[in-house]
């Protein structure tokens, strides 16, 4: 079941899921400066209060997070638990999100590990990677009425 995450008790939890998995596939791919730049923004009050969360939850245990700025435009988290990847939970996910909004287009800065999961998406590459604040990632858009394989 998808939901979306409201109370401080299960954004404390899906803090915790991000953080845990982070640290198990994206860490290695960062510097220390990176590491401790995405434990800033995580751990800042300001920012995750903008965020809306949505969770995947299956006998009350949350399996994935998508963590959405901007109006659901820009996709700022996005972590399934390690044991449930490649079983549609992160697509339904992401589904969640296209369904509760309808912007055009929406964006998101991946992770080296995550390019080839939003690939797979629809989404495609807007420049080449990047480096900020010891964080690597790619820009990358997905378009709404784009042939992108997702149903709209």
């Amino acid at each position: 079941m998808i939901r979306q995450i409201r109370n401080k008790v299960e954004i404390t939890a899906a803090l915790s899921l991000i953080w845990e998995t982070f640290l198990q596939f994206e860490a290695p791919d960062y510097s220390d400066e990176g590491v401790k730049s995405f434990r800033d923004f995580i751990e800042n009050e300001d920012i995750v209060a903008s965020l809306e969360f949505w969770g995947a939850y299956e006998n009350d245990e949350l399996r994935g997070v998508i963590a959405t700025n901007e109006n659901r435009k820009h996709i700022c988290c996005f972590f399934v638990k390690s044991k449930y990847h490649r079983q549609g939970i992160g697509r339904k996910l992401w589904e969640c999100v296209l369904n509760n909004s309808n912007h055009p287009v929406y964006t998101v800065n991946s992770s080296p590990y995550a390019v080839p999961v939003y690939h797979k998406l629809g989404f495609i590459d807007m420049d080449s990677e990047q480096l900020s604040d010891g964080i690597r990632f790619t820009p990358m858009k997905f378009e709404r009425y784009r042939d992108n394989g997702i149903q709209n």
